[in-house]
Protein backbone atom coordinates (compact mmCIF):
# COMPACT_ATOMS: atom_id res chain seq x y z
CA UNK A 1 0.00 0.00 0.00
CA UNK A 2 1.40 3.33 -1.19
CA UNK A 3 0.08 6.18 0.57
CA UNK A 4 0.13 10.28 -0.08
CA UNK A 5 -1.00 13.41 1.55
CA UNK A 6 -1.80 16.56 0.39
CA UNK A 7 -2.76 18.29 3.71
CA UNK A 8 -5.33 18.08 6.06
CA UNK A 9 -7.60 14.30 5.32
CA UNK A 10 -6.78 14.40 1.73
CA UNK A 11 -5.19 10.72 1.42
CA UNK A 12 -4.35 8.88 -2.04
CA UNK A 13 -3.79 5.16 -1.72
CA UNK A 14 -2.44 2.71 -4.16
CA UNK A 15 -3.07 -0.67 -3.31
CA UNK A 16 -3.54 -3.50 -5.08
CA UNK A 17 -5.16 -2.41 -8.64
CA UNK A 18 -6.98 0.51 -6.96
CA UNK A 19 -5.60 4.34 -7.37
CA UNK A 20 -7.86 6.39 -4.92
CA UNK A 21 -8.16 9.67 -3.59
CA UNK A 22 -10.03 10.42 -0.07
CA UNK A 23 -11.57 13.94 0.60
CA UNK A 24 -9.62 16.29 -1.44
CA UNK A 25 -11.10 19.28 0.55
CA UNK A 26 -10.06 23.51 0.67
CA UNK A 27 -7.57 22.75 3.51
CA UNK A 28 -5.46 20.48 0.29
CA UNK A 29 -3.40 20.61 -2.67
CA UNK A 30 -1.37 19.10 -4.92
CA UNK A 31 -4.09 16.26 -5.83
CA UNK A 32 -5.72 18.79 -8.96
CA UNK A 33 -2.96 17.34 -11.13
CA UNK A 34 -3.86 13.42 -10.70
CA UNK A 35 -4.25 11.06 -13.02
CA UNK A 36 -4.99 7.45 -13.38
CA UNK A 37 -7.83 7.46 -10.12
CA UNK A 38 -9.65 4.49 -10.59
CA UNK A 39 -12.07 6.43 -7.51
CA UNK A 40 -12.39 9.51 -5.53
CA UNK A 41 -14.14 9.03 -1.70
CA UNK A 42 -15.79 11.49 0.10
CA UNK A 43 -16.94 10.89 3.81
CA UNK A 44 -18.78 14.15 4.12
CA UNK A 45 -19.75 17.54 2.49
CA UNK A 46 -18.03 19.82 4.71
CA UNK A 47 -15.78 22.46 2.15
CA UNK A 48 -12.50 21.05 3.99
CA UNK A 49 -13.12 18.00 2.99
CA UNK A 50 -14.87 18.67 -0.46
CA UNK A 51 -13.87 20.79 -2.61
CA UNK A 52 -16.30 20.46 -5.37
CA UNK A 53 -14.64 23.77 -7.19
CA UNK A 54 -11.25 21.91 -7.77
CA UNK A 55 -13.26 17.87 -8.10
CA UNK A 56 -15.25 18.81 -10.86
CA UNK A 57 -12.03 19.53 -13.43
CA UNK A 58 -10.42 16.53 -11.34
CA UNK A 59 -13.02 14.36 -12.42
CA UNK A 60 -12.90 15.91 -15.74
CA UNK A 61 -9.01 14.51 -16.18
CA UNK A 62 -10.14 10.98 -14.58
CA UNK A 63 -13.11 10.13 -16.83
CA UNK A 64 -12.88 6.34 -15.37
CA UNK A 65 -12.99 7.26 -11.59
CA UNK A 66 -15.79 5.85 -9.94
CA UNK A 67 -17.24 8.83 -7.38
CA UNK A 68 -18.01 7.46 -4.08
CA UNK A 69 -20.07 9.32 -1.22
CA UNK A 70 -22.89 9.48 1.33
CA UNK A 71 -26.02 11.01 0.76
CA UNK A 72 -25.47 14.46 1.59
CA UNK A 73 -22.02 14.22 -0.14
CA UNK A 74 -23.79 13.12 -3.21
CA UNK A 75 -26.09 15.40 -3.30
CA UNK A 76 -24.11 18.38 -3.61
CA UNK A 77 -22.12 16.61 -6.34
CA UNK A 78 -24.93 15.78 -7.94
CA UNK A 79 -26.24 19.01 -8.02
CA UNK A 80 -22.75 20.56 -9.32
CA UNK A 81 -23.22 17.76 -12.23
CA UNK A 82 -21.42 15.10 -11.12
CA UNK A 83 -22.16 11.33 -11.59
CA UNK A 84 -21.83 9.62 -7.98
CA UNK A 85 -22.50 6.63 -6.06
CA UNK A 86 -23.76 7.03 -2.92
CA UNK A 87 -22.89 4.61 -0.16
CA UNK A 88 -24.35 3.85 3.03
CA UNK A 89 -22.81 2.14 6.40
CA UNK A 90 -22.69 -1.44 5.77
CA UNK A 91 -21.91 -0.90 2.16
CA UNK A 92 -18.96 -3.44 0.66
CA UNK A 93 -17.14 -3.04 -2.61
CA UNK A 94 -15.05 -5.72 -3.91
CA UNK A 95 -11.51 -5.65 -5.90
CA UNK A 96 -13.64 -5.81 -9.45
CA UNK A 97 -15.39 -2.52 -8.59
CA UNK A 98 -12.68 0.03 -7.88
CA UNK A 99 -9.78 -2.10 -7.76
CA UNK A 100 -9.72 -3.31 -3.89
CA UNK A 101 -11.66 -3.93 -1.48
CA UNK A 102 -13.64 -1.13 0.33
CA UNK A 103 -16.57 -1.05 3.80
CA UNK A 104 -18.33 1.86 4.62
CA UNK A 105 -18.14 2.51 8.45
CA UNK A 106 -20.50 4.62 10.49
CA UNK A 107 -23.10 7.15 8.97
CA UNK A 108 -22.91 10.28 11.10
CA UNK A 109 -20.55 13.13 11.52
CA UNK A 110 -19.66 14.37 15.01
CA UNK A 111 -21.74 16.31 17.04
CA UNK A 112 -20.42 19.91 16.63
CA UNK A 113 -22.70 21.50 18.93
CA UNK A 114 -25.95 20.47 20.39
CA UNK A 115 -27.31 23.52 18.28
CA UNK A 116 -25.61 22.08 14.66
CA UNK A 117 -27.62 19.74 12.69
CA UNK A 118 -25.49 16.74 12.34
CA UNK A 119 -24.49 15.82 8.61
CA UNK A 120 -23.79 12.54 7.15
CA UNK A 121 -20.37 11.08 7.87
CA UNK A 122 -18.62 7.56 6.12
CA UNK A 123 -15.79 6.13 7.26
CA UNK A 124 -14.12 3.94 4.47
CA UNK A 125 -11.66 1.06 5.36
CA UNK A 126 -9.65 0.33 2.09
CA UNK A 127 -8.45 -2.98 1.01
CA UNK A 128 -9.14 -4.33 4.99
CA UNK A 129 -6.16 -2.24 5.68
CA UNK A 130 -6.20 1.34 6.32
CA UNK A 131 -9.15 3.22 7.84
CA UNK A 132 -10.15 6.68 6.91
CA UNK A 133 -12.90 7.86 9.58
CA UNK A 134 -13.81 11.14 8.29
CA UNK A 135 -15.14 13.64 10.87
CA UNK A 136 -16.24 10.80 12.98
CA UNK A 137 -14.30 8.72 16.09
CA UNK A 138 -15.97 5.67 14.93
CA UNK A 139 -14.54 2.31 15.76
CA UNK A 140 -15.00 -0.45 13.08
CA UNK A 141 -15.17 -3.90 14.19
CA UNK A 142 -12.49 -5.41 12.95
CA UNK A 143 -8.47 -4.49 13.72
CA UNK A 144 -7.29 -1.97 11.79
CA UNK A 145 -3.51 -1.99 10.68
CA UNK A 146 -3.48 1.67 9.48
CA UNK A 147 -5.93 4.54 11.27
CA UNK A 148 -5.95 7.80 9.72
CA UNK A 149 -6.18 9.52 12.94
CA UNK A 150 -8.18 12.77 13.54
CA UNK A 151 -6.09 15.14 15.43
CA UNK A 152 -7.83 18.39 15.96
CA UNK A 153 -11.12 19.53 15.01
CA UNK A 154 -14.27 21.76 16.48
CA UNK A 155 -15.99 18.25 17.37
CA UNK A 156 -13.34 16.97 19.81
CA UNK A 157 -10.63 17.34 22.44
CA UNK A 158 -7.10 15.98 22.40
CA UNK A 159 -8.20 13.33 24.89
CA UNK A 160 -10.96 12.22 22.26
CA UNK A 161 -7.95 11.52 20.17
CA UNK A 162 -5.93 9.95 22.32
CA UNK A 163 -8.50 7.37 23.59
CA UNK A 164 -9.91 7.05 19.80
CA UNK A 165 -6.31 6.15 18.98
CA UNK A 166 -6.20 3.43 21.50
CA UNK A 167 -9.61 1.86 20.96
CA UNK A 168 -8.62 1.27 17.67
CA UNK A 169 -4.87 0.46 18.57
CA UNK A 170 -3.32 0.49 14.71
CA UNK A 171 0.17 -0.64 13.96
CA UNK A 172 0.56 2.64 12.39
CA UNK A 173 -1.19 5.72 12.87
CA UNK A 174 -1.01 8.65 10.37
CA UNK A 175 -2.18 12.06 11.35
CA UNK A 176 -5.04 14.01 9.48
CA UNK A 177 -7.17 17.11 9.55
CA UNK A 178 -4.47 18.80 11.05
CA UNK A 179 -4.90 22.18 9.55
CA UNK A 180 -6.56 23.48 12.46
CA UNK A 181 -3.80 23.48 14.24
CA UNK A 182 -1.69 26.73 14.74
CA UNK A 183 1.01 24.58 15.06
CA UNK A 184 1.27 20.86 15.52
CA UNK A 185 3.76 20.33 18.07
CA UNK A 186 1.82 20.28 21.89
CA UNK A 187 -0.75 17.97 19.93
CA UNK A 188 1.42 15.48 18.48
CA UNK A 189 3.45 14.68 21.00
CA UNK A 190 0.46 14.26 23.21
CA UNK A 191 -0.41 12.03 21.40
CA UNK A 192 2.22 9.83 20.49
CA UNK A 193 2.91 9.77 24.39
CA UNK A 194 0.20 8.18 25.66
CA UNK A 195 -0.32 5.79 21.99
CA UNK A 196 -0.43 2.45 22.48
CA UNK A 197 3.16 1.21 22.92
CA UNK A 198 3.01 -1.08 19.74
CA UNK A 199 1.45 2.10 17.43
CA UNK A 200 4.18 3.85 14.95
CA UNK A 201 3.65 7.20 14.04
CA UNK A 202 3.96 8.53 10.80
CA UNK A 203 3.24 12.11 9.96
CA UNK A 204 3.52 12.59 6.34
CA UNK A 205 4.60 15.21 4.31
CA UNK A 206 2.58 16.76 2.04
CA UNK A 207 2.86 14.95 -1.47
CA UNK A 208 5.50 12.70 -0.35
CA UNK A 209 4.65 8.95 -0.71
CA UNK A 210 4.79 6.00 2.05
CA UNK A 211 4.99 2.33 1.63
CA UNK A 212 3.14 0.44 4.07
Amino acid sequence: MRITKYGHSCLQVEVDRANLLIDPGTFSAGFEQLTGLTAVLITHKHPDHLDVDRVLPLLAANPDAVVLAEADSAAVLTEAGARVRTLTEGDSLDPDEIGTSLTVVGREHAVIHRDMPVIGNAGYLVGGRLFHPGDSLVVPDQPVEILALPVSAPWMAVKEAIDYLRAVDPQVAVPIHEKVLAATGMVYGLLQQFAPADTRWLDLDDGQPAEL
